[in-house]
C-alpha cells in the first residue's frame, strides 16, 4: 500500500541530549518505517525532514535525532522551544536509504549528525542478517560524537561483525581520500552508504568510484543538493514544447504553457499556487502530487519507493514532463 503522505499530530515522549548540540526526540508515533527512512516536521511556516535513529526491528519507540545548526530555523526551534508532551506535526516516513537486500557487507562513511540514518541501518542490519558491518564516522571532536556509547555497544555484541572507526578533525585534520580508500580496503563487494555534508560526501563518493566500486552499489542520503553533472543527451529530457501543465491545489486548477527544463513546482508557482516543498532536491517527498494525466521523469528521487512512483507519484520538484499535457494533483 501507498504510504499517507498528509501530516499527523505526533507527542513528544521525552528529549534525550545526546551532545551540546544534538537532541533525540522520542516520538509517540505508531508509524511504520524502514531503517533509514525519515519524516518531514512541519513547523514555524516552513518544512524540514529528519531522520530516525531508531530501527523498527531492534527499537520499541520511534526517534529522530536533530542536531542545532546555524541559522536552522525548525532544528533550533525544535531544541529551544519544544517540551515533553508537546505535539508536533510529521509527515508518515519516507525515503529510500534503506537497507538493500543481500549478504553483502555493509560499509557507511558519515560525518556529523549523518550518523543518525546510519545507526538505524546499523541496528537492524546486525539484528535481521548476518552481514558484516563498517562504519567511519567522522566528527569534529570527541564532545561531538553522537551516539558513541550505543555504537560501542553494539561494536562490543558484535565483534565478528560489526567495526566502529571514530575520526575526529580537531586530531587528525578533515577526513581524507586517502584514510577512506584505506578504511574500505579490499571490502569494495559492498553496498556503500554515504550520509553527511556536502564536502564529506563528495570526497566519499569520489574515492570510492576512484578506488573501482560501481556507482551502484553507492546509496547516499544528501543534506545538500549534490554537484551537477554533465547531462547525457541519452537520458535528456525531451523539450515537447506547445505542452501545458495543469495543477490541481486545495480546490484550484491551474494550466500554464510547458516551459523547457521546469519542473512541475516552477510551473505550479508560475501559475500563482504556493504547493508544499522543502529541500527541492528530490529527497524529503514534501512537494509529491500524483500524476493523473500524461508523464513526467524525475532528474533525482531519493523519497519515494517504486510502488508509490508505479501508482503515479512524483515530486514536483524533480518532475519534468516528457508528454505534450501533464496534469498533478496535490493532496489536500
Amino acid at each position: 500500500m501507498v504510504r499517507d503522505h498528509g501530516f499527523h499530530p505526533v507527542r513528544i515522549k521525552r528529549i534525550v541530549q545526546e551532545t551540546a548540540d544534538t537532541r533525540t526526540f522520542v516520538l509517540d508515533a505508531p508509524f511504520p518505517y524502514r531503517a533509514g527512512q525519515f519524516l518531514t516536521v512541519r513547523a514555524c511556516g516552513t518544512l524540514r525532514s529528519y531522520s530516525m535513529s531508531s530501527s523498527p526491528d531492534t527499537d520499541i519507540e520511534l526517534t529522530t535525532t536533530v542536531k542545532r545548526v546555524p541559522g536552522g530555523l525548525v532544528s533550533n526551534w525544535m531544541h529551544d522551544h519544544l517540551t515533553p508532551g508537546d505535539l508536533i506535526e510529521t509527515t508518515s516516513p519516507a525515503g529510500v536509504f534503506c537497507l538493500r537486500e543481500g549478504t553483502t557487507p555493509l560499509v557507511a562513511l558519515c560525518g556529523g549528525s549523518g550518523v543518525t540514518p546510519v545507526l538505524s541501518l546499523v541496528k537492524t542490519a546486525l539484528a535481521t542478517t548476518g552481514r558484516r558491518v563498517r562504519v567511519l564516522a567522522a566528527d569534529r571532536d570527541a564532545a561531538s560524537v553522537i551516539f558513541r556509547d550505543t555504537l560501542s555497544e553494539l561494536a562490543e555484541r558484535h565483534p565478528d561483525r560489526f567495526e566502529i572507526r571514530h575520526h575526529l578533525d580537531d586530531a587528525q585534520g578533515l577526513v581524507t581520500g586517502a584514510e577512506i580508500q584505506a578504511f574500505v580496503g579490499d571490502d569494495l563487494d559492498a553496498d556503500f552508504y554515504l550520509c553527511g555534508p556536502a564536502p564529506f560526501m563528495e570526497l566519499a563518493e569520489s574515492t570510492l568510484l576512484a578506488q573501482g566500486a560501481d556507482a551502484g552499489q553507492i546509496v547516499a542520503e544528501r543534506f545538500t543538493p549534490a554537484p551537477e553533472a554533465p547531462e547525457d543527451p541519452a537520458e535528456a529530457v525531451p523539450e515537447t514544447g506547445g505542452g501545458t501543465v495543469t495543477v490541481v491545489l486545495a480546490g484550484k486548477r491551474r494550466t500554464v504553457d510547458q516551459h523547457p527544463r521546469e519542473s512541475l513546482l516552477e510551473s505550479a508557482r508560475r501559475a500563482g499556487l504556493m504547493p508544499p516543498f522543502s529541500c527541492e532536491m528530490g529527497n524529503c517527498g514534501t512537494c509529491i502530487a500524483r500524476l493523473t494525466e500524461g508523464e513526467a521523469k524525475m532528474r533525482v528521487n531519493n523519497a519515494l519507493d517504486d510502488d508509490e512512483v508505479a501508482e503515479g507519484w512524483v515530486l514536483t520538484c524533480q518532475g519534468e514532463p516528457v508528454t505534450p499535457h501533464v496534469t498533478v494533483e496535490y493532496e489536500t
